[in-house]
C-alpha cells in the first residue's frame, strides 16, 4: 500500500473515522476496536471515547487473532457480532442495518455480496463464539464460512463497496473517486510517531 490505511484520508474525515460513523450511525451497540500497528496514533486520530480499544501484540499474524481479541472483548450478553476489517470504509449505514435485520429474522450467519462477490461486514450468531475464538490460523474467518455453507445468508445487496477493498494505492484513489467523486486530499499524517 505505501501507507498506513487506517489514517488515509476518506472524505472529510479518514478511513478509520469512517468505518466507525458508519456502524455508530446504523445502531450497533458496542464497537471494538482491535489495534496493532502504530496504534497510539489511531487513538489520537480517532474522536470518540465511546470505543473498546484491544491491542493485538502480533498485529502481523493472521486475521484470525484480531477476531479472538475482539470477541474475547465483547460481554458474554451479546448475541451477535458484525466484523469488518478497515479497509471497507465505504458500506453504507442501511446494509449495515441490513444485516442486523436479517440476523433478527432468524438468520445465523450473513454475508452481504454485490454481483455474486462476497465482502464485509459479514454478522454472525454469537452461538459460534467458541468457533471464533479457536478459528484456525490459515483458514481463518472465509474458513469458517466455507465449513457452514449451508447455514449461510448471502445477502444480495445494491453497492458495490462490500466488496471493495483498499489494499493497493490505486485501490484507495479508485474507491474515494468512486465515492466522493474527486481524489483524496494531500495526505499528510497527523501526530506520526516513528515505528
Amino acid at each position: 500500500m505505501g501507507a498506513f490505511k487506517p489514517l488515509l484520508p476518506f472524505g472529510n474525515s479518514t478511513v478509520i473515522d469512517t468505518c466507525l460513523d458508519q456502524l455508530t450511525g446504523a445502531g450497533v451497540e458496542q464497537i471494538v476496536v482491535v489495534l496493532g500497528h502504530r496504534a497510539e496514533d489511531v487513538r489520537k486520530v480517532i474522536k470518540s471515547d465511546q470505543f473498546t480499544f484491544v491491542i493485538n501484540p502480533n498485529p502481523d499474524a493472521k486475521m484470525s487473532s484480531s477476531i479472538e481479541l475482539g470477541v474475547s472483548a465483547i460481554p458474554e450478553a451479546a448475541e451477535a457480532v458484525l466484523i469488518t476489517p478497515v479497509d471497507y470504509p465505504a458500506v453504507p449505514r442501511w446494509i449495515i442495518q441490513s444485516l442486523m435485520e436479517n440476523w433478527r429474522g432468524g438468520a445465523k450467519l450473513i454475508q452481504p455480496e454485490f454481483q455474486s462477490k462476497g465482502g464485509h461486514p459479514v454478522l454472525i450468531d454469537l452461538t459460534f463464539r467458541h468457533e471464533l475464538m479457536n478459528l484456525p490460523e490459515e483458514s481463518g474467518l472465509r474458513g469458517f464460512f466455507a465449513s457452514h455453507r449451508q447455514e449461510v445468508l448471502r445477502l444480495p445487496v445494491d453497492s458495490p463497496f462490500v466488496a471493495q477493498d483498499i489494499d493497493t494505492w490505486d485501490d484507495y484513489v479508485t474507491l474515494h473517486q468512486a465515492v466522493f467523486g474527486h481524489k483524496a486530499t494531500e495526505f499528510v499524517e497527523p501526530n506520526a510517531t516513528n515505528d
